[in-house]
């Protein structure tokens, strides 16, 4: 299955290759999902921007703790100017601060008990969190 080249992949597509959800892809996820004895269940937009952005937010602590960046808006201009980071959300460590590093710390902490020690929190961001400081705090310091 080798995408809209061959008219089969992730989805199934038309002569015109117009995709549509695919049968074949569909069983295999179901036989996939019964074997490792996993249920369906609905996912909300939330979910899936949690999980793919708080661990960003945990790496970018994880780099600030290990002195690989020196101030948290280095983390955030990279990700802005380097991988297309949304500016109006400022990057990683600015989007962090405006949800709350305790809000990110709890997230995290409930992800980690669901899926495991990936979501565990940085050391750096319990600290902060408990000391209800901001990542733009540390810039202020450098």
């Amino acid at each position: 299955r080798r995408g809209q080249k061959t008219g089969a992949g992730f989805y199934d597509y038309d002569e015109n290759r117009n995709p549509r959800p695919s049968p074949v892809t569909e069983q295999i996820i179901r036989d996939f999902m019964a074997k490792k004895g996993v249920e369906p269940r609905q996912i909300t937009d939330d979910e899936i921007l949690d999980r793919n952005i708080l661990p960003m937010i945990n790496e970018g602590a994880k780099i600030l703790e290990e002195g690989k960046a020196i101030r948290a808006s280095d983390i955030d201009v990279v990700w802005v100017n380097g991988y297309g980071w949304p500016v109006y959300r400022g990057g990683p460590m600015f989007y962090a601060d405006q949800l709350g590093l305790a809000n990110v710390v709890a997230k995290l902490k409930e992800y980690e008990a669901r899926y495991g020690a990936a979501f565990k929190p940085a050391a750096l961001l319990e600290k902060l969190a408990a000391e209800g400081r901001r990542f733009a705090d540390l810039d202020k310091a450098s």
